[in-house]
């Protein structure tokens, strides 16, 4: 006997694209147009593992392995908002595994260029070339070589973990330096390569 698994259609999945947007994006104010377009238009289930693509819609966190998270529709939905992509953009983006908020902003920039946490956090590297740093994750710092990236004048959009808990955080690079001011209180998968260094206490 040959047991055949059912698989949703990609009408079922266009309609849980449609849910999210209205009953996930819209009700808590993530109503860009080019936000709702994006994410209505771009197959989350393709960016989680095959047994996840039937929860690929719901508000949640999804593992993708070896630690790795998509985040929940609305975390990605509002950092897409605040980052307010622009088509003269050159933008950098730290990649929290799924590849995800990648292809949402791919077509609404110049350029973008695609980082591993690892990579991100390496010392060394190139300097200046963006003016949009968009982290898919959130961090307790932003080391020095990843800041070097970022132009003056420039903007960045990450997810920031404020005593224990996680935030969505936004900055602005002014005078070789960039401040990040915490927003919302929303669940953002932690990026450990970003940990701060623990100091000695008694």
């Amino acid at each position: 006997m040959t047991i055949v698994q059912d698989r949703p259609a990609s009408s079922d999945f266009a309609r849980a694209r449609k849910a999210m947007v209205d009953s996930q994006l819209r009700v808590t104010g993530v109503n860009a147009d080019f936000v709702r377009e994006r994410m209505g238009a771009v197959p989350r289930e393709d960016f989680v593992p095959a047994p996840a693509r039937n929860v690929a819609y719901m508000d949640r966190a999804i593992a993708l392995g070896g630690g790795r998270f998509l985040a929940a529709p609305l975390v990605q939905g509002m950092m897409l908002q605040e980052a307010d992509p622009r088509a003269e953009d050159r933008v950098l983006l730290v990649d929290g595994g799924s590849l995800y908020l990648a292809e949402l902003l791919r077509p609404l920039v110049a350029s973008l260029e695609v980082l591993t946490p690892e990579k991100a956090t390496a010392k060394g590297g190139k300097q200046g070339g963006v003016n949009l740093l968009v982290i898919d994750g959130a961090i307790e710092q932003l080391p020095g070589a990843l800041a070097k990236r970022v132009d003056e004048g420039g903007r960045v959009i990450t997810g920031l973990v404020v005593r224990g808990l996680t935030r969505l955080a936004t900055g602005r690079k002014a005078a070789g330096e960039i401040a990040l001011a915490p927003l919302a209180e929303i669940g953002i998968p932690v990026l450990p390569e970003f940990a701060a260094t623990k100091g000695w206490s008694f």
